[in-house]
């Protein structure tokens, strides 16, 4: 890979992870816009890695608690620690990831092997949750948080999350907008997705590892090191920022961009 490349895709993961307008359909659309051979797998994984190491170092802080609080949660058999809570909470939204992954997967790659197939659908999709986004902000009560959600939201949650294989979904954008549709305001809705996709980027990687170990083809092991590093910064930064200003912004900015970005592709496809 050539350096303009690997920095690049590194620069689009790490905008896109957490951002509500899918990355992985970035990931799909921008070697076509910028005549790259589509990137590997291997590199797939690195870039993957360096967005789950940002998010785990970001909220480290809520990581230890929340675990220390579900161990305790173990010998008390109550939920009345809030960090225990989320944590379970989180545990569970992760359950329909667990069931769908795979059948959903099977999908994405024989969407993969039709790049006009893959184009419309990713502008299908890009189109479709941005209007849903939209909606779930606009009518949203937005007066809960993170730490009021039960089994039946978590799971309302992951089961929105599972169908963000598909590309142009977003599963920051899906999982956003089912807390949003649940009343959870902007940023306790974005920390929640935020958490959530450490246990959902730890299983993708693993079973794009499964697959990287049985390829037979040689490793750039620099492009993989320098994607990983370069993500992991971008994304860090993404996350400080989002978190900072979302309140403010609102979800609209990235609803337009969704509108914009789907138009685009249908222009340049049909």
């Amino acid at each position: 890979m050539e350096a303009t490349q690997i920095l690049i895709l590194s620069l689009v993961q790490g905008i896109t992870e957490f951002l509500p307008i899918s990355s992985s359909g970035h990931l799909v659309l921008t070697p076509l816009l910028f005549g790259f051979d589509l990137q590997s797998l291997a590199f797939d994984v690195s870039v993957h890695v360096g967005t789950l190491a940002a998010v785990m170092i970001y909220f480290r802080k809520e990581i230890v608690r929340m675990t220390l609080a579900v161990l305790r949660s173990f010998g008390t058999r109550r939920l009345d620690d809030p960090d225990a809570r989320l944590g379970w909470m989180i545990v569970i939204a992760t359950i329909p990831v667990v069931l769908l992954g795979l059948p959903l997967k099977s999908v994405l790659e024989m969407l993969r092997q039709d790049d006009t197939l893959i184009a419309l659908v990713i502008a299908g999709t890009t189109i479709g949750f941005g209007l849903l986004l939209w909606l779930a902000d606009w009518r949203g009560k937005r007066s809960r948080d993170e730490y009021s959600l039960n089994w039946r939201d978590a799971l309302f949650i992951g089961s929105m999350q599972a169908i963000a294989i598909i590309p142009g979904t977003s599963r920051s954008g899906i999982t956003i907008t089912a807390g949003l549709m649940l009343g959870l305001d902007r940023k306790a809705t974005s920390r929640f997705s935020f958490l959530l996709s450490i246990p959902t980027i730890i299983m993708a990687g693993l079973l794009e590892s499964i697959d990287l170990a049985q390829a037979v083809e040689p490793v750039d092991w620099t492009a993989l090191l320098i994607g990983a590093q370069f993500s992991f910064l971008v994304a860090y930064i993404t996350i400080h920022f989002f978190l900072r200003f979302i309140e403010r912004i609102s979800m609209l900015p990235f609803v337009l961009y969704r509108f914009l970005l789907g138009g685009v592709i249908l222009f340049l496809v049909l």
